[in-house]
């Protein structure tokens, strides 16, 4: 009898194991990859790839572009004041040329400019300043369509996925499947997250960039005040 209750627990767990193992391997037969799973998008996918490129590319450029832009030389400003106060305006034109920065180009613009009125001087670098921020801003509006754009693509694949899934449907009359309706269902569903998904990423990138171009307009804009302020000095003395 022993035996036999054994024996039926044996056989019970060998079914269960068994149970599993079919379970594990139609999960793995179920699941798909990355790269599967995009190509189950259809054509609207390649615009968006494309897309997802061009934000990566602006993003990474311009980044970089801007990081250099916002270094500034040390004690530039105080030498800058020196030679002003020593009365050695070439030496400061000089030390400006040698600076490859926003700040250090409007502030040369000021220099050429001393002995004209301040108002003439104080706009020649607001001219400059604004110059250096538009250099600064290309290709960020391309990034913002990007940030626009790639949702509204993915639900224009969400859309032709649905009319495929329904014309699919009217085909098959009353042959419908499961499987009649996955190829447009899934062409709806992935393009709609990887629309979202490039949304997002060029949505952050270009608020990340409008910061750091901001916060370097209030520097400029500082330096700039700076060097008026420098040209009111040697006057008061």
């Amino acid at each position: 009898m022993i035996t036999g209750i054994l024996l039926q627990i044996n056989q019970q767990g060998n079914a269960a194991a068994d149970t599993i193992a079919s379970a594990a391997q139609s999960g793995n037969e179920a699941s798909l990859s990355i790269w599967e799973l995009t190509l189950k998008g259809g054509w609207i996918m390649v615009p968006l790839a494309i897309l997802s490129i061009i934000a990566i590319y602006i993003f990474i450029e311009r980044f970089i572009v801007i990081k250099r832009a916002s270094k500034e030389e040390d004690n530039f400003m105080e030498n800058i004041r020196d030679f002003i106060h020593d009365d050695r305006i070439e030496s400061a034109m000089t030390l400006c040329k040698s600076n490859k920065s926003p700040i250090a180009r409007m502030i040369e613009k000021g220099l050429s400019r001393i002995g004209k009125p301040l108002n003439d001087i104080n706009a020649a670098i607001e001219n400059v300043g604004k110059l250096e921020v538009a250099r600064l801003e290309k290709g960020i509006a391309a990034l913002a369509t990007v940030a626009g754009a790639a949702p509204m693509i993915g639900f224009l694949g969400t859309v032709i996925g649905m009319v495929k899934a329904f014309y699919d449907m009217s085909m098959a009359g009353n042959n419908i499947d499961i499987t009649t309706l996955s190829t447009g269902i899934y062409q709806a569903m992935v393009t709609t997250i990887a629309g979202l998904i490039v949304g997002i990423i060029g949505y952050i990138c270009y608020n990340i960039l409008v910061a750091r171009i901001e916060k370097l307009v209030f520097l400029l804009e500082a330096r700039a005040t700076e060097f008026i302020d420098l040209l009111h000095e040697p006057a008061s003395k």
